[in-house]
């Protein structure tokens, strides 16, 4: 088993999960309004979708995809649709919520009606059908994880990656859906959803544009 290999992922990828990114703010998002269990929930979902994608990365199968201009194109889009779809839906909650002008204390608190299954998927997807993170997952393994790294350390890395996936997002699920502070962030609840929003349809925006780059080059070329 290759441990410093093994070093290398664990380190790459908690910096990875602790830059800012869709699954980051949908964690914060549903952590700081949502039952503690939704919150959690959403973590698993991220993470059970981090271990689809290294497990296909690991197989070649998400090579496969990339390499396949219609299959890319597809998840490109799907991914991006259903990110532009989540940031609307919290741009539109957060405005409506300034439009109600909704004040909130302490007696007042509640929160919303997410279930855990809900929360679940919605980490489940937001993970799975962002393009970024299938693109990160193929250059970090083809870089990293040759053809003669052993099937052990394959394992380990996969154990790895989800491990540390769960511990990072759990713990943020854990820390923000504390009562105490669910309620002295409530106020700024808008705003979170807000942010979240927009960094969603950015994303969504900008895997768009790489797409239609992309077309107009093929069609450039085709010419």
């Amino acid at each position: 088993m290759n441990i410093e290999l093994l070093l290398s992922l664990a380190i790459i990828h908690a910096v990875a999960l602790a830059s800012p990114g869709p699954d980051f703010a949908l964690v914060v998002k549903l952590a700081s309004q949502e039952s503690r269990s939704t919150a959690i929930a959403s973590a698993v979902g991220i993470s059970i979708a981090i271990l689809i994608h290294t497990i296909l990365s690991l197989t070649g199968v998400s090579l496969i995809i990339k390499s396949s201009q219609t299959l890319y194109i597809i998840v490109q889009m799907v991914g991006a649709g259903y990110l532009a779809w989540m940031g609307f839906g919290a741009v539109k909650g957060a405005l409506q919520h300034w439009k109600a002008k909704v004040s909130v204390d302490n007696n007042q608190f509640k929160l919303n009606q997410l279930t855990p299954k809900q929360g679940f998927m919605q980490g489940l997807w937001t993970n799975l059908l962002n393009p970024k993170a299938m693109v990160f997952f193929i250059i970090l393994f083809s870089a990293m994880i040759t053809p003669d790294v052993s099937l052990l350390t394959k394992l380990s890395a996969t154990v790895i990656m989800l491990g540390l996936s769960l511990i990072w997002f759990v713990f943020i699920a854990l820390i923000l859906s504390k009562p105490v502070i669910q309620q002295r962030v409530q106020k700024a609840a808008p705003a979170i959803n807000l942010f979240t929003g927009l960094l969603f349809m950015a994303v969504s925006s900008a895997i768009m544009y790489n797409l239609l780059a992309g077309a107009m080059v093929f069609s450039e070329t085709t010419i």
